[in-house]
């Protein structure tokens, strides 16, 4: 497979038309940041974030580790989660932001991907077995997706995508809704 401009545009479209999730996941790209960094979110909404990274799967990700995940997150207290979501918008750079979300219960690299899409739209794509299939299968990453993602994983991850933003004009959440539609196919 070739990533092209055209594809990528295309295939982003396609997910707005087919995503039953694409809806609830506009409205928090569109509030999201801004609702975090103004402090006027309570934990429903960032407990979302946790619950989206494993139900937009749809029922295909394991329940029991769905389930598992997203009870270590409740384990966490309100105070604990707005202070590493406040060290994370202040961070310099991607590493030291999934630091500070990794440090939290039930917040793995991956779900830690989705905090960052959700807080920086233009700039951070979600990694999962998908994304990172597809980026592979087209030539831009060589390794498997890995089993449990390191922060270096991700950084390498997130170095190609930059590099596909750049070179095809959009931003993060169209990258991320391409590379989840190619992911079914």
């Amino acid at each position: 497979m070739e990533l092209t401009q055209s594809l990528v545009e295309s295939t982003a479209a396609e997910y707005e038309r087919r995503e039953p999730l694409y809806a609830v996941e506009q409205e928090q790209v569109d509030i999201f940041p801004a609702t975090i960094r103004d402090g006027d979110y309570g934990w429903r909404d960032v407990e979302w974030v946790v619950q989206w990274y494993y139900r937009r799967y749809l029922g295909a990700y394991p329940d029991a580790e769905r389930r598992d995940g997203e009870a270590a997150f409740r384990d966490n207290s309100f105070e604990g989660v707005l202070d590493r979501l406040a060290a994370t918008v202040e961070a310099d750079d991607t590493a030291e932001r999934l630091r500070h979300l990794t440090a939290l219960d039930g917040v793995d690299v991956p779900v830690g991907s989705a905090f960052l899409l959700f807080l920086f739209p233009d700039r951070y794509v979600v990694v999962g077995d998908r994304e990172w299939g597809v980026l592979r299968e087209a030539g831009e990453l060589s390794e498997p997706y890995p089993d449990s993602p390191s922060i270096e994983a991700y950084v390498a991850y997130d170095g190609v995508c930059q590099g596909l933003l750049e070179q095809f004009d959009v931003d993060a959440w169209t990258l991320y809704r391409a590379l989840w539609r190619l992911g079914t196919a």
